[in-house]
């Protein structure tokens, strides 16, 4: 989509007016409301089966078959990335300091990424979704989402951005490890403050590769590693990626409100409880970003109140299948490398 001002059909919602009833109903619902228990249920079954993985590796042993456990393995890490983004919103409890450590726990020590790094940018991310001056998600780097950052792009970075829409999902096997190397260099700037953290990463790294080394050879062992952190990559990047993708993004002088930036910017993904449980429930992205402390279980539930309310005030509201939400993003990714394709075909 094209950077725009406002959209035809809507009303601004410049001081948060049009939200406030839709808050009302919501917390009417009990939506908003801590679900501790549930939490500690789904964290303590998490563990669990991790752990029953880990002893299935050590079981198979020496043997090139436990690369099959990588499988599982990257959906439990991913599984535990969910746990550590809602530390992160502070869905959990009613203490800032016990979300802290949830969120470290599960971030620094079982993935081996900074919780502050992840936080840091992900609010960021949340305050101005889709803003490529303030979006973190959206900046320029390896991809670009408009033609402006795409515009003089030569050679790599050039190649990259006119075949972006192709190479995007084998790029994702490459997040878990651009997850951990951002985290380190956010850490070691700030070195003096973080120190937990870069603790709690230094034992995920050592139990991580000691645990492999002992029970693999050395060649099985950095290859179940790759292989661990290229599913959880794809799997994580794959959540992530349909929820905002090729939809709006709001320009400087956009007078949105928080629920027309929120809904503007962002899908839901249909599919039924399967899919719900794969994407962990951030499937119902709209929900998510307009009520961000809101219990991811919940979103499920708020899904069908938001979605009439956008109707009565004639705020589009955007629900779809899976693979089209993929094609839209790749389709829009595809068009931002346009005018480079045809630079290049042009000068052969």
């Amino acid at each position: 989509m094209t950077t725009t001002a406002h959209l035809p059909g809507t009303t601004p919602d410049t001081r948060g007016s049009g939200f406030a009833p839709l808050l009302r109903e919501i917390k009417a619902a009990g939506l908003l409301e801590r679900r501790t228990a549930a939490y500690a249920i789904s964290i303590g079954v998490n563990v669990a089966l991790t752990a029953l993985t880990w002893i299935a590796i050590a079981a198979v042993g020496s043997s090139w078959w436990v690369l099959l456990l990588a499988l599982p393995l990257g959906i439990l890490t991913t599984r535990a990335a969910f746990f550590g983004h809602d530390a992160g919103h502070q869905q959990i409890t009613n203490s800032r300091r016990l979300h802290d450590w949830i969120g470290m726990l599960h971030g620094n020590f079982v993935l081996g990424m900074s919780y502050a790094w992840w936080n840091d940018k992900h609010n960021r991310h949340h305050a101005n979704p889709n803003h490529t001056d303030k979006d973190p998600d959206v900046g320029e780097g390896i991809l670009v989402w408009t033609q402006q950052q795409a515009e003089g792009r030569k050679g790599l970075e050039g190649w990259l951005s006119r075949n972006q829409a192709r190479i995007f999902f084998p790029l994702l096997t490459l997040e878990g490890f651009n997850l951990k190397v951002s985290s380190i260099r956010f850490l070691l700037q700030r070195r003096r403050t973080e120190q937990v953290e870069i603790g709690l990463m230094v034992a995920h790294l050592v139990c991580y590769f000691t645990a492999l080394f002992v029970l693999l050879s050395p060649a099985q062992a950095l290859v179940f590693a790759l292989l661990h952190h290229m599913i959880f990559g794809l799997h994580l990047g794959s959540v992530f990626a349909p929820g905002h993708k090729g939809m709006e993004m709001p320009g400087e002088d956009s007078d949105w409100g928080h629920l027309e930036k929120q809904v503007l910017t962002s899908r839901n993904i249909n599919g039924g409880l399967a899919t719900d449980w794969m994407m962990g429930g951030l499937n119902y992205q709209i929900e998510h970003h307009l009520f961000p402390s809101m219990p991811r279980a919940n979103l499920r539930f708020a899904q069908p109140i938001v979605q009439q309310y956008c109707e009565k005030v004639g705020l589009p509201y955007l629900s779809t299948g899976l693979i089209h939400s993929y094609r839209m993003g790749l389709r829009h990714l595809h068009e931002v490398g346009r005018e480079l394709r045809e630079e290049k075909a042009f000068t052969h």
